[in-house]
């Protein structure tokens, strides 16, 4: 993890956990395309791109659910973005969404007080790979491009956001990979209930490249699996949720709570079902919510049958087997560290799209093969509804 402010981890578990966090706008950027629009009609309509014409180098199968016609200078211009590399870029412009569709007003007096943490697996793996090559193959002594070099760090896209939008808070980059936004959600409402931020972008990124298309494909086929790659970045506008109430603003979703831990792996014995299963049992008894409040499950299926089944074990367990699970990934891919974000914004999106889901309580699930696993609660709310608190 990467911190402009280290005094962050200084706060108590207990003191840090408490505050709900209200989400007062979004921005996601996903294979199918920007907005919460695309991604809710990838949710009905899941079908993976061919992506076999973005780069020259072999991928493991053509298909997978990337931006293949995404610019960056579409977005943001041609000043200052043409050494962004991918996952800069997608960070950029889901940060810029976000910020537009949130009524939080950035200027002189709060930008001080406004800060990112942003989830990520390794950064941009091609970037770090591509610069690491030149100094073996480049002429003496290495002339490597020193103007790519700032591509080859994890917080590349965390630090050239905070300078693109001129947010001086904290400044912050997570590595957890399939744990990325639920490890990002909770160390943002760290910084925020320790007073060391009033608002937060907090999100994830994730790039399309050969080496990410390889990673999940070997991922997968390991475990049995055989999902596309994929990649995009959602981004979430965070605030203190009393203040948001007080001010008679509007919100998107309150985060009533978020849980993660490291458990045993799954395995025969069922060990990682009761890990998650710990987490989901408290996650719900630190939000307050009943197991049968819950109307829908995020889950993070993605086709690995021993990860699937222990998921559902546990969701099983909890929430029983009724309640309806929404399986974002077969939309977006697998798409690593972003999964969560997705997860998250598609939640989001239905309420925009379906008033009538005002305060519906959904969970979020996640798990590694590692026996990493997490769990986060949130109310959502439709911008037709208004919610005001």
């Amino acid at each position: 993890m990467t911190t402009a402010t280290g005094t962050a981890a200084a706060a108590t578990p207990d003191t840090a956990a408490t505050g709900t966090l209200a989400i007062t706008g979004f921005g996601v950027l996903s294979g199918a395309g920007l907005g919460p629009e695309a991604l809710a009609a990838a949710l009905a309509d899941p079908e993976p791109g061919n992506a076999s014409e973005l780069y020259e180098e072999p991928l493991p199968r053509p298909e997978a659910h990337a931006l293949v016609d995404f610019k960056v200078r579409d977005h943001l211009g041609r000043k200052g973005t043409s050494f962004f590399d991918r996952a800069t870029s997608l960070g950029l412009v889901a940060c810029k969404a976000a910020l537009a569709d949130s009524d939080l007003e950035v200027g002189e007096d709060n930008r001080d007080r406004i800060g990112i943490t942003l989830g990520t697996t390794t950064g941009s793996a091609k970037s770090t790979s591509d610069y690491s090559r030149d100094t073996f193959t480049q002429d003496r002594p290495y002339l490597v491009n020193p103007l790519l070099f700032p591509n080859a760090v994890m917080n590349c896209a965390a630090g050239q956001a905070g300078i693109w939008f001129g947010l001086k808070g904290p400044n912050a980059t997570v590595a957890g990979g399939h744990m990325a936004m639920h490890n990002a959600l909770r160390y943002g409402r760290n910084l925020i209930n320790c007073h060391y931020a009033d608002a937060l972008l907090v999100g994830c990124v994730e790039e399309f490249s050969p080496h990410t298309a390889w990673a999940a494909y070997f991922m997968q086929s390991v475990e049995g699996g055989d999902l596309p790659a994929g990649e995009g970045a959602a981004v979430f506008v965070v605030e203190r949720a009393e203040e948001v109430r007080a001010a008679g603003r509007a919100m998107d979703a309150e985060v009533l709570a978020v849980e993660a831990g490291v458990f045993d792996p799954p395995g025969p014995d069922g060990a990682f079902s009761a890990g998650l299963e710990t987490c989901l049992r408290r996650a719900l008894g630190r939000a307050g919510v009943t197991p049968d409040e819950v109307a829908t499950v995020a889950t993070a299926w993605n086709g690995m049958p021993r990860l699937d089944d222990a998921e559902e074990a546990a969701v099983t367990a909890v929430l029983g087997a009724d309640v309806p699970r929404l399986r974002v990934t077969e939309a977006t891919g697998e798409a690593l560290s972003a999964t969560g974000a997705f997860q998250v914004a598609a939640l989001l999106a239905r309420h925009r799209a379906e008033p009538g889901r005002d305060g519906e309580i959904s969970v979020i699930t996640t798990r590694s093969a590692e026996g990493a696993a997490g769990a986060a609660v949130i109310r959502g709310w439709s911008r037709v509804g208004g919610h005001h608190g």
